[in-house]
């Protein structure tokens, strides 16, 4: 089943849904702030996806600037991150799809989101 973690008062999140939605795609909707993935969950995600680590944080989040996480991502080993993405949903870029516990996708954009659809089933 397919994992679409969101936020249900961010627009990106919303724009997403609705593309789901419209697509008839299933999916469970969950809620990144109530329901953090843990960061065994996050290690697995960030160690089998080609992105940077930096792609799995907000960086346009008021916690990710807080933090001065812009200065220490070049630092940041794939378990710190994995700790530190767990421990706050709103540090987590979104919205973000998980299907069979694989990373799929983050973020919103129609264009990326067609071209991984055969992901989704």
């Amino acid at each position: 089943m397919l994992k679409f973690y969101w936020y249900p008062k961010c627009s990106t999140c919303r724009k997403a849904k609705a593309w789901l939605d419209q697509e008839n795609i299933s999916y469970e909707a969950i809620d990144l702030i109530q329901a953090t993935p843990q960061a065994a969950e996050f290690e697995k995600w960030l160690s089998t996806s080609q992105l940077p680590v930096r792609r799995f944080f907000n960086t346009s989040g008021m916690k990710y600037r807080e933090l001065g996480l812009k200065d220490k991502m070049t630092e940041l080993s794939i378990q710190a991150a994995s700790e530190l993405l767990a421990s706050d949903g709103m540090l987590v870029k979104r919205p973000m799809l998980i299907n069979n516990d694989q990373f799929v996708v983050n973020g919103f954009k129609e264009s990326t989101y067609e071209e991984s659809r055969a992901s989704f089933s």
